[in-house]
């Protein structure tokens, strides 16, 4: 697939990823976007809207559960280890806003990634990312080249 060719849309009001080639829709999966709500004020934790593109991608072909600081693996996650932390897991695609009220978005760190509150998506539950659950992310991620358009709406 071809990043002109393909784009990501995440619909906050719906909870729902969708990936499309063209007008054909490729996969739809369930997300979770900020319990803090709409915004792009820096350290707000808010999921921000508009357009943004794919800007780096990181943690191809590491275990599903890899556990992410700084986008570098630290560890490794198992569904039932206790944590209080909101991990970012599994594989991270770091998004790049392109018009003037998103264009901190790189520099927020807003990604799409898998979790290890999979219990929590389909519902507002991250501080700001898109979150996924881990075998959904992964499957994106071997999808989405670098350069892919991404649209966040309410």
């Amino acid at each position: 697939m071809s990043p002109s060719a393909s784009r990501i849309e995440v619909s906050i009001g719906t909870q729902r990823l969708r990936l499309w080639s063209g007008s054909k829709l490729v996969h739809e999966w369930p997300c979770s976007t900020s319990k803090f709500g709409i915004g792009t004020e820096s350290g707000s934790n808010r999921t921000p809207l508009g357009r943004f593109i794919v800007q780096e991608k990181h943690g191809d072909a590491a275990p599903a559960g890899t556990i992410f600081k700084s986008r570098q693996p630290v560890g490794q996650w198992q569904p039932g280890m206790e944590t209080q932390s909101d991990l970012v897991l599994t594989r991270i695609l770091w998004l790049h806003g392109t018009q003037s009220h998103n264009a901190n978005t790189f520099d927020r760190y807003i990604y799409i990634h898998g979790t290890n509150d999979e219990a929590g998506i389909g519902r507002a539950a991250s501080h700001g990312c898109i979150r996924m659950k881990n075998a959904a992310v992964i499957e994106l991620f071997d999808l989405t080249p670098v350069g892919t358009p991404v649209w966040i709406s309410e």
